[in-house]
């Protein structure tokens, strides 16, 4: 009986312990920093889209800005995984990523006109580094 017992709290705990470890990491989607961003801007009339493909090995957070660099939308997407913005407002818009420890900004402008659909690829590639450039935390997380 003793030994039933303790299979049973053995097959718990690790269930239990498995589940923990999965839930530290997020999903695509996750609005991982919603505490430090404002709230996203949704143009619900421009019938836009911008899919975003994270190639690497390791997750990525994407931040969408406009011309302006005002903040318009954020989200976290798994590696090899990709997520769909919508409701983009017309405009120039240019990403940031944060990667590991590292933050980026693609040094390329998208158009963003109506009912237009982009798709975006997140690689690394170090013969292109002159397509993106290094910034600070606090230029990511500016509002």
């Amino acid at each position: 009986m003793k030994r039933l017992i303790s299979r049973i709290l053995f097959v718990v705990l690790s269930l239990t312990y498995s589940l923990t470890i999965y839930s530290q990491r997020g999903s695509t989607g996750d609005k991982t920093f919603a505490d430090r961003f404002p709230e996203d801007v949704i143009s619900h009339i421009s019938n836009t889209y911008l899919l975003v493909k994270n190639t690497v090995d390791h997750d990525i957070i994407v931040c969408v800005r406009d011309q302006y660099r005002n903040y318009l939308n954020h989200i976290y997407i798994r590696n090899n995984d990709e997520y769909l913005f919508t409701g983009l407002p017309i405009s120039r818009i240019y990403l940031q990523y944060k990667s590991k420890e590292f933050y980026f900004e693609d040094l390329q402008k998208t158009v963003i006109n109506y009912g237009e659909r982009h798709v975006f690829t997140f690689f690394y590639d170090a013969s292109m580094e002159g397509n993106f450039s290094v910034i600070s935390e606090e230029d990511f997380f500016k509002p």
